[in-house]
């Protein structure tokens, strides 16, 4: 693990502009980071809440598991908060987040977000802000889902990764085909093989 340099600090960029300079080197200084391989667990569910936790690089999955199946909630990219479905609510996780890319989390101490969110209002109008957006992003993405048939799932999942992820209309999926189907609630068999491109034009 390591801190974070104050200067070109990445919380600073995102949503902590309403922390003065005396409260910023306080976050950069409790700050730290931790890298993880694909396809390694970096939140279990069940797990106590202990830390806030936002991606810095890479992608991850939340989900959940019951039974032998695997349901897929979202695909996390960089500086979205993985941990934010549950840090207010909650006292243990109800989602499991792994790496689907080699992916590097940054944490900050529970209790001390907090008191921030207590003490300064403008940081937990921020937190609250952000977190209505990805429950927004959730929801509209699964009812897009659920509305169409399995053709229109996988287009569906693969112009979000073009458009939503990368940013571009070539690249290779980073997910299985059973990640395909936990993703789109469809079977592994009628999903298409792993390996996916998108040709511009």
């Amino acid at each position: 693990m390591m801190l974070c340099n104050c200067e070109h600090c990445d919380l600073k960029q995102l949503f902590f502009g309403s922390v003065d300079a005396a409260e910023l080197e306080n976050i950069c200084t409790r700050k730290s980071e931790k890298n993880f391989k694909k396809g390694d667990l970096i939140i279990k569910e069940g797990d106590d809440i202990k830390d806030f936790i936002y991606l810095k690089s890479g992608l991850v999955k939340l989900y959940r598991t019951r039974g032998a199946e695997d349901q897929i909630i979202t695909i996390a990219k960089p500086f979205d908060f993985v941990s934010l479905l549950s840090v207010f609510s909650e006292k243990q996780y109800n989602y499991s987040v792994a790496a689907v890319e080699d992916s590097t989390i940054c944490m900050l101490d529970m209790p001390f977000v907090l008191a921030m969110a207590k003490q300064n209002s403008g940081f937990a109008f921020n937190v609250l802000t952000h977190m209505s957006k990805v429950s927004d992003r959730i929801i509209i993405n699964m009812l897009n889902i659920r509305e169409k048939h399995l053709r229109g799932r996988i287009a569906y999942l693969l112009i979000y990764f073009a458009d939503s992820i990368y940013g571009r209309t070539s690249f290779e999926l980073p997910v299985s085909r059973k990640e395909i189907a936990e993703l789109i609630g469809m079977t592994t068999e009628k999903c298409h093989p792993h390996t996916i491109r998108i040709q511009e034009g």
